[in-house]
């Protein structure tokens, strides 16, 4: 039986002073380049004051702002909560993780890595990340836009030309009475911004039902038999959902985004990412598969959901795939995945390595969507969407609580994270239970606002 590993990194990173001020300021330039429409006292200002925010809010205090700002019994609650439903069957196991400034103020590993073996979790341990790839590939794309090597308004086909000339599916009642599926021209072509803040018009075909995303289902673009190429000539050939920049649809866009990576850099986009990212990050054990040396430290789910009793199926992680989903194929540790989010707190850099400057950060943790919506609209109320995040633009209206300028996402097999630049927190949320996912993310943040002094 594998040992039950820990790990103990510690992280260098500038006073937490700083690295507010410098993240606030960079959205304070985010908001000049109008891409903000938040109020003043928010991140979005560019005046931005945390302390005075937070005084404003009503809940600020100078003294827990020396420390770590929690309360020791407040994390104990969260220990005893997640254990007790790991008793209860409710999920295998998972790894939680949090860091406020320069210090991991709480970390655990609890319940199984497998539980069919009843390995132990270990704080180590692999899982698939699925959507929570989206941030890390926005991340690779901005890079580019940096460089003057993409910018947000080219239309996709200029590096795609399959993605030219594209039509929009309208659905009209036909002679029978039944839904006809007919296509008409798009007013304007799909761009880089809308692939990064899903207005693309592209659909995973499985939130809601219509026409189109019957069409989506049935070319086998979710078969993970087609590669980054084949699977752009396959979207090609298919009507889009909606008009470009007038729908917010949670799709391909991002899949779609890898391989434009793929086409301006000239590299794989497991190959981009490792170079530009991950490497200098020192995230060793994200990638899209897993090598036999490490495969012991996969987390693993129920083989049945504990609510409906179906089979759980997840994402082959133990070779390399054909499809290097840019939009959730990725696998990674808490740690490792800590250290990204880390690099956004800081404005773009971690332990001497940059990869964006803080005004490229600001920009992409603001608002993109400036009241765009869509009947199946995730990031939910209070929140807008970034360049490849959700963000926070109100203290109420979200059922969870959070600060004015939070940023999270989450993955398809039960992993989500988020980062307060308010509150210089950054957490993570590793298990590998889908059907339980949003359950946990919500009880999360709800026990670690709780547990705050």
């Amino acid at each position: 039986m594998p040992e039950n590993r820990s790990s103990t990194r510690t992280f260098r990173m500038a006073a937490s002073g700083t690295r507010l001020q410098h993240l606030g300021l960079a959205l304070g330039t985010a908001c000049l380049l109008g891409a903000c429409a938040v109020p003043i006292g928010s991140p979005g200002y560019a005046g931005f004051d945390p302390a005075a925010a937070q005084e404003r809010q009503g809940w600020y205090d100078a003294d827990a702002a020396i420390g770590d700002g929690f309360l020791t019994e407040g994390l104990e609650r969260i220990t005893a909560r997640v254990q007790a439903d790991i008793d209860a069957g409710r999920l295998p196991g998972a790894v939680l993780l949090m860091a406020r400034g320069d210090q991991i103020v709480y970390e655990k590993a609890l319940g199984a890595r497998n539980p069919a073996s009843g390995w132990p979790m270990s704080t180590d341990a692999i899982f698939r990340i699925y959507s929570m790839t989206k941030p890390i590939v926005s991340v690779g794309a901005m890079m580019l836009v940096e460089e003057g090597r993409l910018q947000l308004d080219d239309p996709v086909s200029r590096y795609l030309p399959e993605m030219g000339n594209l039509k929009v599916g309208v659905e009209k009642p036909g002679a029978d009475g039944k839904p006809l599926l007919t296509q008409v021209p798009t007013v304007r072509d799909m761009t880089i911004h809308d692939l990064l803040r899903h207005t693309s018009g592209l659909t995973y075909g499985v939130f809601g039902k219509s026409l189109v995303k019957s069409k989506y289902l049935d070319a086998g673009i979710a078969s993970g038999k087609l590669s980054n190429a084949e699977m752009v000539r396959a979207l090609g050939k298919l009507p889009l959902a909606y008009q470009p920049g007038s729908t917010w649809e949670y799709g391909r866009s991002t899949d779609v985004l890898g391989a434009v990576i793929e086409k301006v850099s000239g590299q794989p986009l497991d190959v981009y990412l490792e170079e530009r990212i991950l490497r200098p990050l020192k995230m060793p054990d994200t990638g899209f598969w897993v090598e036999l040396s490490r495969q012991d430290r996969i987390a693993e789910p129920f083989a049945r959901d504990p609510d409906t009793g179906k089979p759980v199926k997840m994402l082959e992680v133990r070779t390399k795939p054909v499809f290097l989903s840019g939009g959730g194929g990725m696998v990674s540790t808490a740690h490792d995945y800590l250290r990204f989010a880390q690099m956004l707190l800081n404005g773009g850099e971690l332990e001497g390595a940059r990869l964006l400057a803080p005004e490229t950060v600001g920009f992409m943790l603001s608002d993109h969507l400036a009241g765009v919506r869509g009947p199946a609209y995730l990031p939910g109320p209070g929140y807008g969407f970034g360049l490849g995040f959700a963000v926070r633009l109100a203290t109420g209206e979200a059922s969870t609580p959070g600060t004015i300028g939070d940023a999270n996402w989450g993955g398809a097999g039960g992993t989500y994270f988020w980062i307060d630049p308010m509150r210089n927190l950054a957490a993570i949320w590793m298990m590998q239970a889908p059907g339980q996912r949003v359950h946990y993310r919500m009880l999360f943040r709800n026990m670690v606002y709780g547990a705050m002094n």
